[in-house]
């Protein structure tokens, strides 16, 4: 089938939509409810009008997004009818919109301002006043919502509905009165919401967005007795060029340590030295758990999913490997050994972590992950703070010389700590170990090919040999997909020794506090991952158990895997948040003993 627009005719096929068509030749339409990767409310914004023309019938005007095509249509994008309907509805919402621009989380990225733009809305004719509420959610969350800025697109409802299965949020009130709330008046401790920050990365306007810390952090720098320690996190390296205009997937490491002594900080480490010191803890506890025969293990890196399993599948809580992640087990070790072996009192350390998530603030927020009230992590900046507080203090990451860590103790790190950042990464990183454990050999050939890949559930046998035998794994990324393996698990249909979960999808190389972008392409994960893959190919030391600072940690101060004294230091405990899920949980317990 055939149709034109603007005059040029195009073959399209019956499942498109004019939007698609138009997409796919490179022809813009200006959309603002609509996003290429996930589900939506069809024609929200009525931003995306068009023009179309078939035989013996008036010209008709639609949006572009919702409306098929039809053999034969001519489509038109730019006639002056269609250029006065968008304006028109460009006007009414930046007449019910907060035009403090200057305040905004999206200051000079607003995709509400870029489309105003593009059809020629310079400034708004209209003044509405909408009703003005309070923020959905108390001072110490890690998302933000402000009424004042919304436009009612629903792409957070989507994402956190269709894509995430979490279905937390919805529409509440009418017309300008209007605002997208937590579901039935609930707090986000009370409701199903695990702060993965989907939301916020879909969000077009400043609506939505993280809890900004950037004003502590400088607070701490100018603090001459505190000592401000910074970590970042395996995805920064690959995916924090892209805010200051550098190519995803590019290895900005060099450059974001240089950044961080420009801005003052006193000691610099590397997130991936913790990812290797968990796999020694978790794979030891993987370990020891397939030769027992206890059944599943579930990872627990990730604080997204350590909540959704904690507000579901209490069930499934006695399986989570009590391993803390590698962002809470460096800021334990940076409050314990770091003041040890560097002669620092802890009491001035301020441990902040850089995170591609916003989930990561609610995880330092633990009372469990602390000691006597102390918190291991003091904030936790997403990739999008860390980029504002550049800005504040006027550094330009594009102009800086790569600078390499200083820290003798916990900077180092193996191929398997960089490629946590990616789905399928804790596995593989596990694998690794788990075979030299096994087998008293590095396993040929380093890269375990089978557990890679972006299916949302993936499962592979492993022959690892030695006193563990064969390994049946899966991993699953996107909550929707966690959802489905827990279930099944519980359920007796499926078994496996260790499942792999992250919240997000893709894992932490697309998480909720990376770079926000209406083009949400695979292409840019797929890049970050590619990225993560190269470094960890570059990497002298593949293997967790090769990293010489994580030797010297045993040695010195730990002892061995899952010693008492590691197991004070980088281990904890989960809990149901719902009543009834506590009740379940009590019962599992007590059948267990």
């Amino acid at each position: 089938m055939k149709a034109q627009i603007n005059g040029k005719e195009y073959s399209f096929e019956s499942s498109d939509t004019i939007l698609k068509l138009a997409r796919r030749n490179g022809i813009y339409i200006p959309t603002l409810c609509e996003l290429h990767d996930t589900g939506h409310a069809p024609g929200t914004c009525r931003v995306c009008m068009v023009e179309v023309r078939t035989e013996g019938a008036e010209a008709a005007y639609v949006t572009a997004c919702d409306t098929p095509l039809q053999d034969g249509a001519r489509i038109y994008t730019r006639t002056p009818k269609v250029q006065e309907l968008r304006r028109m509805q460009l006007d009414l919402m930046m007449g019910d919109h907060n035009q403090d621009c200057a305040s905004c989380s999206r200051h000079g990225a607003c995709e509400l301002i870029d489309v105003a733009d593009a059809v020629g809305l310079k400034k708004s004719s209209i003044s509405i006043q909408p009703l003005q509420t309070a923020p959905c959610e108390a001072a110490d969350s890690a998302v933000v919502y402000d009424q004042s800025r919304c436009i009612r697109c629903m792409r957070c409802v989507s994402i956190c509905r269709d894509t995430q299965g979490v279905d937390a949020l919805e529409v509440s009130g009418r017309g300008v009165n209007s605002a997208i709330v937590i579901k039935d008046g609930k707090t986000r401790n009370e409701s199903d919401c695990v702060s993965c920050g989907q939301c916020v990365m879909v969000c077009p306007t400043g609506a939505l967005s993280e809890r900004d810390q950037t004003q502590e952090v400088i607070d701490y720098l100018a603090d001459p007795k505190i000592v401000t320690v910074f970590q970042i996190a395996p995805s920064i390296r690959v995916g924090f060029g892209e805010e200051f205009g550098l190519e995803p997937g590019g290895n900005v490491e060099g450059k974001v340590v240089a950044a961080l002594r420009a801005i003052g900080a006193d000691v610099i480490l590397d997130t991936n030295f913790a990812a290797d010191v968990v796999i020694m803890e978790e794979g030891t506890e993987v370990l020891g758990r397939v030769t027992r025969s206890e059944g599943t293990t579930f990872t627990s890196c990730c604080p997204g999913w350590v909540d959704f399993a904690e507000k579901n599948f209490p069930q499934i809580l006695p399986m989570l490997s009590s391993t803390r992640s590698p962002q809470q087990v460096l800021g334990s070790l940076a409050k314990t050994y770091l003041p040890n072996k560097m002669d620092i009192d802890p009491a001035r350390i301020r441990v902040v972590s850089i995170m591609p998530c916003t989930a990561k603030k609610n995880e330092a927020a633990r009372p469990e992950l602390g000691k006597d009230g102390i918190p291991d992590v003091d904030i936790v900046l997403t990739i999008r703070e860390f980029a504002r507080l550049l800005r504040r203090e006027g550094v330009d990451l594009r102009e800086l010389e790569p600078s390499a860590f200083d820290d003798p103790l916990m900077s180092e790190y193996s191929g398997a700590g960089v490629i946590f950042g990616t789905t399928g990464g804790v596995m593989e990183a596990a694998i690794r170990t788990l075979y030299f454990v096994a087998n008293g050999k590095e396993l040929d050939g380093i890269e375990v090919h089978a557990v890679r890949g972006f299916d949302n559930v993936r499962e592979a046998t492993i022959e690892v040999g030695g006193k563990v035998g064969t390994l049946k794994v899966a991993m699953a990324h996107g909550l929707t997909a966690a959802r489905a393996i827990s279930e099944a698990v519980l359920a007796g249909t499926v078994k496996y020794d260790f499942i792999e979960v992250m919240a997000c999808p893709g894992g932490c190389i697309d998480g909720g506090g990376h770079l926000r972008s209406k083009k949400r392409y695979l292409k840019h994960a797929q890049e970050r991952r590619n990225g993560l893959f190269a470094i960890d190919r570059k990497t002298k030391a593949r293997q967790s158990h090769n990293n010489l600072q994580v030797q010297k940690l045993y040695r010195d101060f730990l002892g061995e895997p899952n010693s008492h004294h590691a197991h004070e230091l980088l281990h904890t405990h989960y809990h149901a948040h719902q009543q009834e899920a506590r009740v379940c949980l009590k019962k599992i317990w007590a059948d267990k003993e």
